[in-house]
């Protein structure tokens, strides 16, 4: 079943002089789902929530929230958690709170004591006393207190320990259970992994793939061979085009192949290896690939 489209950005691109930071980017996003949205430094995934949110104009393309136009009531169920602090320093964490009171008619008292209560968080303590992990869990309660249908976060967990890391993948999960549709950027693969069901990966402005996390790491599959002594000759492996990357590490080949896996097995079987596995990949593999070189470089080849 298909759901409505809740973000969409349409043939984007921004270019700043002759630097193009977005480079026709078209995502479209459902209805209560989870997009995270990875790529190296400088791949363009905050220009492209910046454009989003109508911080930045881009050069042409459009964005469209819920089928709308952004425009000023759109902000009544729109959150935007950036990475760097928006805090005022001299402002305790109830100042802001009071703002917000006051700007949304969704704010939510009994949401806001369950977060301060999660993050261990003292409503009277002043901005620039907070760690910068603090700041971020501030922000975060800020944009969950009016319970907002659509939620950009840029990098919303840096600074957080592992455990704070853990609650705002549950609170990411939860609030699209209940309907909201999440936008977020990592640096961690993993956080993405756990939390989004959809991915879309930039590298150097370009939408370079996109997708369901489970269909597309059912997709493609890495050949892991172990050998007796040192890897053989590859046997013409490198410039096989159904293989992306292969990777040499001591006694261990693993060859990523994003067609005819069994075939390739059988290729690798006869460099005469211990065993031979074909597994599925992560989305960290995934990742890699997608963001590395268009031929199948071989890593660790001497």
């Amino acid at each position: 079943m298909n759901h409505p489209t809740a973000i969409a950005l349409r043939d984007l691109t921004k270019q700043y002089g002759s630097f193009t930071a977005l480079d026709h980017l078209t995502l479209e996003i459902e209805e209560g789902s989870i997009c995270g949205l990875l790529g190296p430094n400088g791949a363009g995934k905050t220009t492209a929530m910046r454009c989003l949110l109508g911080h930045i104009r881009p050069t042409s393309g459009s964005v469209s929230l819920a089928g709308k136009p952004l425009e000023p009531a759109t902000f009544e169920s729109l959150a935007y958690v950036p990475e760097k602090s928006a805090l005022y320093e001299a402002m305790t964490i109830a100042d802001h709170l009071t703002v917000y009171r006051q700007c949304y008619r969704n704010y939510d008292p009994v949401r806001v004591a369950e977060l301060l209560a999660m993050f261990k968080l003292d409503p009277r303590k002043k901005v620039k006393k907070l760690s910068k992990g603090q700041r971020t869990a501030v922000m975060l309660i800020l944009a969950l207190s009016y319970r907002p249908r659509i939620l950009i976060l840029d990098e919303a967990s840096s600074g957080l320990d592992p455990v704070f890391q853990r609650t705002v993948l549950d609170l990411i999960i939860d609030a699209a259970a209940n309907g909201a549709t999440i936008l977020f950027s990592s640096h961690q693969v993993g956080q993405v992994e756990r939390a989004a069901d959809r991915v879309a990966i930039l590298k150097a402005g370009r939408l370079v793939l996109d997708g369901n996390v489970d269909t597309l790491k059912g997709s493609a599959k890495v050949v892991e061979a172990i050998f007796d002594g040192s890897v053989p000759e590859l046997n013409g492996l490198a410039s096989d085009a159904r293989i992306t990357r292969i990777e040499r590490s001591g006694r261990m080949l693993r060859a990523y192949v994003n067609a005819d896996s069994d075939g390739v097995a059988r290729h690798v079987q006869a460099l005469g290896p211990r065993n031979v596995a074909v597994l599925d990949l992560n989305l960290e593999d995934i990742f890699f690939n997608a963001v590395g070189a268009d031929r199948a470089p071989v890593i660790g080849e001497q």
